[in-house]
């Protein structure tokens, strides 16, 4: 699999974001100007990736400001990566500006949620997701298909091995 960064106010995000993006050309303006990069990289990229491997698109949601991207905008744009092939959507928030962000455990899923809830693609939830059995009641709970640890895996390089463990997984 590949999986295309199109959060945390890197490139992508920077013409996604209207509080970035302030161009007044084809890449500007409204929702499907500032969407357009993303839909051509994400187009280009499935083009040229073999079929049976998957392409997924890591979003930011939300900008966490009135006025920024926001889930709506956030819709729009996964039901059209879908339409171009992506696989999966991998689902974060924030990065394009400063925001006050009311971090906490599961803070992002709501986000993954209302993406799983409209697409078909399986969609990934972050968020101080640390826990092996929060990890497992966000799947069980529907709000996403796969769970992304990867500063719990950071921080300990054996989280995965831990998880399985404490979840009964013996294979």
């Amino acid at each position: 699999a590949v999986e295309l960064h199109f959060a945390h106010g890197y490139l992508v995000h920077e013409f996604l974001s209207p509080l970035v993006n302030t161009r007044d050309d084809e890449y500007g303006g409204d929702g499907p100007g500032r969407r357009r990069l993303a839909l051509e990289i994400a187009s280009a990229v499935r083009e040229q990736w073999p079929a049976e491997r998957p392409v997924i698109v890591r979003i930011s949601a939300t900008d966490w400001i009135d006025g920024g991207w926001d889930i709506e905008q956030s819709l729009e744009l996964a039901r059209e990566l879908e339409e171009v092939g992506i696989d999966a959507l991998h689902v974060s928030t924030g990065g394009a500006v400063i925001a006050d962000i009311a971090v906490g455990p599961e803070y992002q899923v709501g986000f993954a949620r209302t993406l799983r809830d409209a697409v078909s693609m399986p969609v990934a939830a972050v968020g101080l997701i640390t826990d092996p059995l929060g990890a497992q009641t966000v799947l069980e709970r529907g709000d996403a298909d796969f769970v992304a640890v990867a500063r719990a895996a950071l921080r300990e390089p054996s989280w995965p091995q831990r998880a399985a463990h404490e979840l009964g997984v013996r294979d």
